[in-house]
């Protein structure tokens, strides 16, 4: 029986293998693959991890307001504000879990993994 699990769970893994490799060199338009913007001078973020309904300090070299944009691991977009201070309220809808926070700062842009506990 587990021989049997063995051979299935290798088909999937040369087939999701296969499927990865085809798709990566897959161009939909003529933009560069990776973007052109600056990244936010000074930025740091904490803590991380992060407490769920806590907040959260996001500080930078230009005190200027910055969008925020959180999103899960599925690329879903789960929750969305603008910071005028360095204080992010963390609301209840964002569960323990890994983050991916996206943060605009004039022209700048910024990527970071969060973790909320």
């Amino acid at each position: 029986m587990a021989k049997k699990y063995f051979y299935i769970t290798m088909f999937i893994a040369m087939l999701g293998g296969s499927t990865a490799f085809a798709q990566s060199g897959l161009r939909y338009n003529n933009e560069p693959r990776y973007s052109t913007n600056q990244s936010i001078e000074g930025l740091s973020i904490y803590p991380n991890p992060a407490v769920a309904n806590g907040k959260l300090y996001i500080e930078s070299t230009k005190n200027e307001p910055k969008e925020v944009e959180l999103y899960n691991v599925v690329g879903k977009k789960v929750f969305t504000t603008t910071v005028n201070n360095r204080e992010l309220n963390l609301p209840y809808s964002v569960n323990a879990g890994i983050y991916v926070m996206k943060i605009k700062e004039s022209n700048a842009t910024a990527t970071r993994k969060i973790v909320v506990k």
